[in-house]
C-alpha cells in the first residue's frame, strides 16, 4: 500500500492546504505528523528561549485542534519530538512510506532542516516533495526572477498587482484514509522546557490556537462586526479587540491561509461594498508576502548585523542593564514601557507599538537590533520568522526601507496614537 507522510509545520489547517490535497491524490494512505523540533526550544545566542511559553501554548492548542479535525475525517495527528532528520526517517521506515509531503521553507534554519531531512530520506529511497503554501501570491507566479525581486515594497506591490492574480483555494478533504493513529500525545510545556505563563486579563484579545478559532475570528471581524470596513482608520489603535484584524497568530502557524482571507475579503466586498479599508487588509497581506520573498532572495543576510545593506548605521553595543529596562518596561519613556509590559504579560503588541519599541531600541538605546528581534521571537504569540526579522531590519535601517534610517519621535507618536493616555493608563497602573 502506498503510504505518504504529510509533515505539518506552519500549515496547521485542512482548508487551502495544497500539501495535504496532493498527498491524498498521490497515495492510498496518509500519515499526518508533526515534529517538535528540539532546536525550536533551545536558548538563542542572545540569551532568550527561541520559543517562549505564550507561543508554545498557542502551538499546542493549534495541534490539538488539527488532530480533532483530522479525526473527523478518519485520520489523526502523530506527534514526534527530537530532530526532524532523525525522527521522520524512523517513521518512514516503520510505515514503509514512499513519499513525504511538506510545506516549502524560505528562511535559513528551516531550509537547512529541510535539506537534512531530504538527505536522510534519500538513503531510504523516499522522496520529499514540498509546496509553496504560505503566501498570498504563489512564488511561481511572480513577474520577476528570484534574484530580481525589487527590494522596495512599493515597486514590488505595484508590479504584482498589475501582472499577477491570486490562485484559487483548495477545498478541505472530505475523508482521509490513514493507518491506525494512536491517541494524540502532545508534550507538556514542562517537557518543552517551559513554564505556563498566564496571560494578563488586560490582553487586547484572548488568542486560542487552531483552524476552528481562526475561522471564528475571521467571521467575527468581517461579518459579525463589519470591522473590516473601517480597518484602515482603526488599524493603528492600541486598546481593544477589534481595532485590527488580529489574524497574525493564526497566519503565523498557518491555521488559516492568506488566500482564504483574500477570498473572504472579496466575498465581504460583494456583500458590503469595497473601500480603502477592505483593500488595506490585502495590502498588509502583501507586506507579509514581500518579506517571505525577500528571505528567498537574500537568505542569511537578514540575520547579519549589517542586514541586506553594506554599511551599518546603529551601534553594536550591548548594555545588559538597558536591555533589561527595555524588556521590563522600566525605560524613561512611559509609552515604550506600556508597550513592553503588554508584550511581557500577553505575548502580543500592536503594530504601532512594535514600530516604536524597535525604533527606541535601535535609535535611543543604540543596541544591536538582532537582540531586540530575538526577544520578540521568544515572546510573540504571532512570531513569523520573515515578518519579524524583516521588520526589525527595516526599522534598524539595514533592511528594505528606502528612507534608510527611519527614526520615530516617541513623544509625538504617543500624542498621536494614545491621545487620551488610555493605553498607558491601562498598562502602567
Amino acid at each position: 500500500m502506498k503510504t505518504a507522510i504529510v509533515w505539518f509545520k506552519t500549515d496547521l489547517r485542512l482548508y487551502d492546504n495544497e500539501t495535504l490535497i496532493k498527498a491524498i491524490a498521490q497515495s492510498e494512505e496518509i500519515l499526518p505528523i508533526y515534529c517538535f523540533d528540539d532546536s525550536h526550544f533551545e536558548t538563542t545566542q542572545y540569551g532568550f528561549k527561541k520559543t517562549g511559553s505564550y507561543r508554545a501554548q498557542f502551538l499546542l492548542e493549534s495541534l490539538k485542534n488539527l488532530d480533532a479535525n483530522l479525526r473527523k475525517l478518519g485520520s489523526g495527528l502523530l506527534i514526534v519530538k527530537g530532530k526532524p532528520e532523525v525522527e521522520i526517517p524512523k517513521i518512514v521506515a516503520e510505515y514503509k512510506v514512499h513519499k513525504v509531503f511538506a510545506e516549502r521553507e524560505v528562511a535559513f534554519e528551516e531550509k537547512r532542516t529541510e535539506k537534512l531531512v531530504q538527505t536522510e530520506l534519500f538513503k531510504l529511497r523516499c522522496e520529499l516533495e514540498t509546496f509553496s503554501t504560505s503566501t498570498l501570491y504563489h512564488a511561481e507566479d511572480l513577474p520577476f526572477a528570484k534574484k530580481d525581486i525589487p527590494d522596495i515594497f512599493t515597486v514590488f506591490r505595484k508590479k504584482i498587482e498589475q501582472e499577477t492574480s491570486v490562485r484559487s483555494v483548495f477545498s478541505s478533504p472530505l475523508t482521509i484514509a490513514s493507518p491506525i493513529i494512536p491517541k494524540l500525545n502532545l508534550p507538556t510545556l514542562k517537557k518543552l522546557g517551559l513554564e505556563l505563563s498566564k496571560i494578563d486579563s488586560r490582553a487586547a484579545i484572548n488568542f486560542k490556537g487552531g483552524e476552528t478559532q481562526a475561522k471564528k475570528r475571521l467571521n467575527h471581524y468581517f461579518f459579525e462586526t463589519k470591522s473590516l470596513s473601517s480597518y484602515k482608520e482603526t488599524r493603528n489603535g492600541m486598546v481593544g479587540e477589534d481595532y485590527s484584524s488580529k489574524f497574525s497568530a493564526w497566519l503565523a502557524l498557518g491555521c488559516i491561509s492568506p488566500r482564504a482571507i483574500y477570498f473572504e475579503i472579496k466575498r465581504y466586498e460583494n456583500q458590503n461594498g469595497a473601500n480603502d479599508s477592505t483593500y488595506w487588509l490585502v495590502f498588509e497581506l502583501l507586506w507579509r508576502d514581500f518579506f517571505r520573498f525577500m528571505f528567498k532572495k537574500h537568505q542569511t543576510k537578514f540575520f547579519l548585523y549589517s542586514g541586506i545593506q553594506n554599511e551599518k548605521v546603529n551601534s553594536k553595543s550591548l548594555n545588559e542593564k538597558l536591555v533589561s529596562q527595555w524588556i521590563n518596561g522600566a525605560t524613561d519613556s512611559d509609552f515604550i514601557n506600556a508597550n513592553m509590559i503588554e508584550l511581557k504579560l500577553t505575548g502580543f503588541m500592536s503594530n504601532r507599538g512594535r514600530q516604536n519599541v524597535a525604533s527606541y531600541f535601535c535609535n535611543e538605546l543604540n543596541m544591536d537590533w538582532r537582540m531586540g528581534a530575538s526577544y520578540f521571537e521568544s515572546q510573540l504569540i504571532d512570531y513569523d520568522v520573515c515578518s519579524n526579522w524583516g521588520n526589525w531590519a527595516y526599522l534598524a535601517g539595514v533592511g528594505n526601507d528606502p528612507r534608510k534610517h527611519r527614526y520615530f519621535n516617541i513623544e509625538k507618536q504617543a500624542k498621536d496614537y494614545d491621545k487620551d493616555s488610555a493605553f498607558r493608563d491601562l498598562w502602567l497602573q
